[in-house]
């Protein structure tokens, strides 16, 4: 199996930078901001963003992690308790739900689902690391790290390194 790297460290940080100052722009700020993290992944992203934009702007935004397990269209629903955990209420909040890679949609529909089971936000929006195309759900992001088109056969392989011990991004054949 072949694989090449997609983003180096140096570019996942200068992508987070990047998508950090556009998600402070379209929300005019940091107020009613929160992240949500999709585990596992997402929830390193979302704390990087955060970061991101305490260095930027001073404000630390409320962070937590969503399950979507239970909501998941291919499995038996199984719910166990909140898929939200964070200190905050999202009611009213600009929920942003942040997952490191784009593909189908059907995760990004389930922590949807989750989200709106739970509360009711002013907004979701999505930010993710890589969007690679193939949508079988009408969901698009609004920050996007790096879109990389690829063939359904292909795989993106995400590694951070709260979680892999390395940072990049691969792309396998």
């Amino acid at each position: 199996m072949e694989k090449r790297t997609i983003l180096d460290e140096s570019q996942i940080t200068r992508s987070l930078t990047r998508m950090s100052h556009e998600i402070l722009e379209h929300n005019k700020g940091t107020k009613g901001l929160v992240f949500l993290g999709v585990k596992t992944r997402g929830e390193y992203l979302a704390e990087r963003l955060q970061k991101k934009i305490t260095e930027i702007d001073g404000v630390e935004i409320p962070t937590g992690t969503i399950d979507i397990t239970g909501y998941r269209d291919d499995r038996k629903k199984e719910r166990a308790g909140s898929a939200i955990d964070i200190g905050v209420s999202l009611d009213d909040k600009h929920v942003v739900i942040v997952d490191d890679v784009l593909f189908t949609g059907r995760t990004i529909r389930a922590a949807m689902d989750a989200i709106l089971n739970e509360v009711r936000p002013s907004k979701i929006s999505l930010a993710v690391l890589i969007d690679r195309g193939h949508r079988e759900l009408p969901i698009r992001a609004d920050f996007v790290g790096k879109n990389i088109p690829t063939a359904k056969e292909e795989k993106i392989d995400v590694h951070l390194e709260e979680h892999d011990a390395v940072n990049e991004v691969l792309l396998s054949r």
